[in-house]
């Protein structure tokens, strides 16, 4: 397992506060570092708010092993370069090593155990004094590197910290995983309801259809208020520009920075170059690169590139369900930024966006738990489902959203570039394991605990699925996690409606249960329509029969409304370059419509026979020379 060092999580880092500044200083000189290096580490850590270590560790031109076993020798204690993990104990508050690794106990079979330490350089004179006065102290005292420390801790805790991510959840909110799929009293009603339809149909067919078309009919136009709202806002609100950040402040916090990777050997080098062009300070940025355990070829694609120290692979143990929200929750305990991004393995983030987020962290109130940044399509013209894939993303992003954003009502986020507190998002239970459409359930977990999700402008760039094979199954994956959101949420209606509101209660099932509803019935809908209009053009006057059909005109609404707001949406939120990138594209709306009621079926069928089964989307790398790079 490699696991490198992040600057930031060295105790180092608390000595420029404590005014010891001269003591680090006089301990890297004393190691032998010349004063231009040293200079320049602190000018760095001026900039940054951090010690002239943190800065040191960050660099990368000094190798983690050779500083602290340097301050081994100068100690005169031994250096422990690998640590085994079966020397740990696994017991409680193990994982703060995680997050602050300074030192390890280690037992050992055959000799007397012993404490490895991290130490800080501020501090480095200190501890050489007091081991001359005290040499008894140096018997089972050992020198190690924080990564070495990581390592051992994420092994020695693999099986705990993995059955804490699958079942704590579900043990300490079962109405609130998607473990359960159906609950007793949710069954119970949905058995009701399809037995009263039986029966309605087998006594009263006639009626019962007429009335059962009313009612879809109905829903379904229901179901695109909130777009027709969003596309008025839209046309009302002009969006500010993007603000300026303040490149120079000196107070920047750790920022952790997640993706979690599952057979993406091919993006990995494309990835690491786009995390590499944030623009944070190094010696504060802890990337979690994490993994399965048993994708030997992305760990391998990883091991082969030059990771900077700020990077870490994280090893998530093989176990069900195999799902990305299971693994960001294993690795949530880790994260040791005060606020945390996800991002996906295929994005290429604004190099600026994690310094908007943070802006707007500091300048937001305590409720404002999540910032969503807009995910941008680049691949609109490469063929029909890329290129509405990029208006759905660009309606979805930056007009519905921010208009929710606006009238304080519930988001729900993407599977990307979402910006948290993270002391916030561990107190709501990090991710749903079970939930394949994680982002959703946890923006509306969120929501319901009181808390708020604002958008911001700068982008992600993506790329969208371009063959039907590969757009199905993401899109059926994407409706079984909206479908299991919907029940958990509504699993207990009297606290759901307390929880949310009565406006935030009604956007969740405009906007969660109108896209299900909406999507699950175009089919029926067009079929009821054509039998309408094959009865209005058999009438003596077409005129007076398209009076007596209102129910025609409703379902021709609902039609056409779909199509129009897909592309008004989208149109109206993109670029003129984007536009042209669509071009007449766009004309294939109705049969992406017909392919999003398949992906809704067939999610059906899923959500009863493999609720938990994550179909994997493959991505490509923008340069497919990227992808290869060593």
């Amino acid at each position: 397992m490699r696991h490198t060092t992040t600057a930031a999580s060295a105790p180092a880092s608390s000595s420029f506060h404590d005014g010891s500044r001269g003591e680090e200083i006089a301990a890297l000189s004393g190691l032998g570092f010349g004063k231009p290096m040293i200079q320049r580490w602190i000018k760095r850590a001026d900039a940054h708010g951090t010690s002239v270590e943190a800065e040191l560790l960050a660099d990368g031109s000094i190798r983690e092993d050779a500083y602290f076993s340097a301050m081994a020798r100068f100690l005169r204690l031994p250096f422990i370069a690998k640590i085994d993990p079966a020397s740990i104990v696994d017991m409680d508050h193990l994982d703060i090593q995680l997050l602050h690794p300074n030192q390890i106990r280690l037992t050992h079979a055959k000799k007397a155990p012993q404490v490895a330490i991290v130490p800080e350089a501020a501090k480095l004179s200190a501890l050489a004094a007091l081991l001359d006065r005290l040499p008894g102290l140096r018997q089972g005292l050992a020198v190690t590197t924080p990564s070495q420390i990581r390592s051992g801790v994420w092994l020695a805790g693999a099986a705990r910290r993995s059955r804490i991510a699958v079942s704590d959840l579900f043990e300490t909110h079962a109405h609130g995983s998607a473990r359960i799929v159906l609950s007793g009293a949710q069954g119970f009603m949905a058995g009701g309801l399809i037995v009263a339809l039986a029966v309605m149909l087998l006594f009263a067919p006639g009626p019962s259809l007429s009335a059962l078309h009313i009612v879809l009919s109905l829903l379904y136009l229901s179901s695109l208020l909130l777009r027709i709202a969003a596309l008025l806002h839209l046309k009302r609100c002009r969006r500010p520009a993007t603000r300026t950040t303040n490149i120079d402040r000196p107070d920047l916090p750790v920022y952790t920075v997640m993706v979690a990777l599952y057979r993406e050997a091919d993006v990995v080098g494309q990835l690491v170059n786009s995390l590499e062009r944030l623009d944070w300070p190094p010696a504060l940025l802890d990337i979690k690169l994490i993994c399965e355990a048993d994708d030997t070829e992305t760990i391998t694609a990883l091991l082969a590139l030059p990771l900077k120290p700020h990077f870490e692979i994280v090893h998530v143990p093989a176990c069900q369900p195999r799902t990305k929200p299971k693994a960001l929750t294993y690795a949530l305990p880790a994260a040791r930024g005060e606020f945390l991004t996800i991002y996906d393995a295929e994005d290429r983030p604004h190099s600026q966006q994690l310094r908007e987020a943070f802006q707007r962290f500091r300048e937001s109130d305590d409720d404002i738990a999540c910032l969503q940044a807009p995910l941008v399509i680049t691949n609109a013209q490469q063929s029909a489902f890329s290129a509405i894939f990029a208006l759905e993303y660009s309606g979805l992003f930056r007009a519905l959203l921010p208009m929710l954003a606006a009238y304080r009502l519930p988001l729900p986020l993407g599977g990307t570039s979402n910006h948290f507190r993270t002391k916030t998002l561990i107190d709501a239970g990090g991710w749903d394991p079970f939930n394949v459409t994680e982002d959703a359930d946890l923006g509306l977990r969120l929501y319901r605990r009181g808390y708020r999700t604002a958008t911001i402008d700068r982008q992600t760039l993506e790329d969208a699925p371009t063959s039907l094979r590969v757009w199905l199954g993401q899109r059926t994956r994407w409706y079984k996690g909206w479908m299991q959101t919907w029940l958990v949420t509504t699993r207990n209606p009297a606290d759901h409606l307390r929880q949310m509101g009565w406006r935030g209660a009604l956007a969740f099932h405009l906007l969660i249960g109108g896209m299900l509803v909406s999507a699950l019935l175009h089919p029926l809908l067009l079929v009821a329509f054509a039998a309408g209009l094959y009865a209005i053009l058999y009438t003596p006057s077409a005129l007076a029969g398209l009076l007596h059909h209102p129910m025609t005109i409703i379902d021709s609404v609902n039609i056409l409304g779909s199509y129009i707001l897909l592309v008004q949406l989208g149109l109206r939120s993109m670029t003129s370059h984007e536009r042209r990138l669509v071009g007449w594209r766009w004309t294939a709306v109705p049969l992406y419509w017909m392919m999003t009621s398949v992906a809704a079926w067939k999610a059906l069928n899923e959500l009863r026979t493999k609720p938990f089964f994550w179909n994997k989307t493959p991505h490509r790398p923008v340069d497919a020379t990227i992808g290869t790079k060593k």
